[in-house]
């Protein structure tokens, strides 16, 4: 079941092969800045262009010197003759290391935009199919209101779509790099290094740095990642409240063989959203670590280091994972309008008890006495079972007001739709 939903672009991305790859494409777009410059020869920079490393020979390289850069460093040199003492002049290992993770993140977050996109547009086609599928409002997990579901799955579209804007303005913020030496100060790379370099990359240089590129920019996108993963463990939710039995208006795809519980054949479980559900709280998780890693020795020290291997690239490929994953939730979701009709039917009419208040005072009735026979009435409702407009009859303060035929004219689910068409317009769903 992973599998089907775990797309190959993301772990190419995080792959050693793609990191050290995107070193060295930093390697050399500094090589030829200094070329430019007039430090690197014409003959040396094409060679230097033709530079390649060997995954297994860094790794080799690795256990004898515990330092990845210097690993690949050597790889990368023995691919080449005299040239190769200019890779990596000048600069420090983060010079390389985070320019190239910003690349990496660039990379995943054009990934995970494309998976909100996808999202969006299956959730605005649901929403369309569903404008008008009448279903009960609940708050507090209590009948409040008429709503449709249509209504409900635009409102998701909706947040899926500030997601996105969360993550352009993330994307901006991690898509900087940064060639400015040992402690930022420029003495062993100047200014205009970096600049070509990042020109190159397609990246801004950061306005400033010390050794690294400051981490409340990678705190601001896994963060973005967590509220776009709380979106959808939101959403997850309340299809698992939805699919519950007694419910059962909605349900996620349940396929032919599948099967819910080794136990009880019988069952046909929300496990698809109870995934997303606690997966965002791994994310959640990653957020903190980011949000620690902003706090660092001095011009910079490793200890964000170790927790950034595992946190940024768990944290882009589960989101990318999640949004697959519920995406296909809703595109295969089951849903019931005869049993939302059913439960908006099972308070015999107590969802219109604002609409007879409101109606009651635009008749000239006090508030708060209006209040008190509704609510009256409501209660005995609750209580005995007695349809709310028969119980609402009983008062005479009521029909001072009202024929029997007005007021059960208000028990019309129709009053709740009668702004919907301009609720879907404005989200561009008309």
């Amino acid at each position: 079941m992973i599998e089907r939903y775990t797309r190959p672009e993301m772990a190419r991305i995080w792959s050693d092969e793609n990191k050290f790859g995107q070193w060295l494409k930093v390697e050399i777009a500094a090589c030829e800045a200094w070329a430019d410059l007039g430090t690197i020869g014409r003959e040396e920079i094409e060679n230097i262009r033709r530079a390649s490393f060997e995954v297994a020979r860094i790794n080799q390289v690795i256990a004898e010197t515990h330092h990845d850069m210097t690993a690949f460093l050597r790889s990368v040199q023995e691919s080449l003759g005299e040239e190769s003492r200019f890779i990596h002049f000048g600069l420090t290992s983060n010079d390389v290391w985070d320019t190239a993770l910003s690349l990496q993140l660039l990379d995943a977050t054009d990934q995970l935009a494309a998976g909100i996109d996808r999202l969006v547009t299956v959730l605005e086609t649901r929403a369309r199919e569903h404008k008008r599928t009448l279903q009960v409002g609940r708050t507090h997990g209590v009948h409040a209101e008429p709503i449709t579901f249509g209504l409900k799955l635009a409102l998701w579209a909706q947040e899926m779509k500030r997601n996105q804007e969360r993550l352009a303005s993330a994307r901006v913020a991690i898509g900087v790099g940064k060639l400015s030496g040992a402690v930022g100060t420029f003495a062993t790379v100047p200014p205009t290094v970096e600049a070509s370099v990042c020109a190159k990359l397609g990246l801004a240089p950061a306005p400033l740095s010390n050794q690294i590129l400051q981490r409340d920019r990678h705190a601001q996108y896994v963060t973005t990642l967590a509220i776009c993963a709380g979106s959808l463990e939101k959403f997850a939710t309340e299809i698992r409240g939805l699919q519950r039995t007694e419910v059962l208006e909605a349900e996620e795809p349940f396929s032919e063989g599948q099967t819910g519980s080794s136990a009880m054949p019988h069952k046909r479980n929300p496990e698809l959203c109870e995934r997303v559900c606690g997966q965002a709280r791994l994310i959640r998780g990653y957020a903190v670590t980011a949000l620690e890693n902003q706090s660092l020795w001095h011009e910079r020290d490793i200890s964000h280091s170790s927790a950034e291997r595992v946190i940024l690239a768990d944290a882009t490929t589960l989101l990318d994972y999640m949004l697959n994953l519920f995406t296909g939730v809703m595109s295969g979701l089951v849903v019931y309008p005869d049993n939302m009709r059913r439960n908006l039917d099972l308070t015999l009419g107590l969802v219109f008890s604002q609409r007879v208040l409101t109606s009651l005072i635009e008749q000239g009735m006090g508030r708060g006495e209006a209040y008190k026979v509704v609510q009256g009435a409501a209660m005995r409702c609750w209580r005995e079972r007695i349809p709310f407009v028969d119980l609402l009859w009983d008062y005479a303060e009521v029909r001072a007001h009202f024929a029997r035929p007005e007021l059960e004219a208000m028990f019309d689910y129709n009053y709740y739709l009668r702004h919907l068409d301009e609720a879907f317009a404005r989200v561009g769903l008309g």
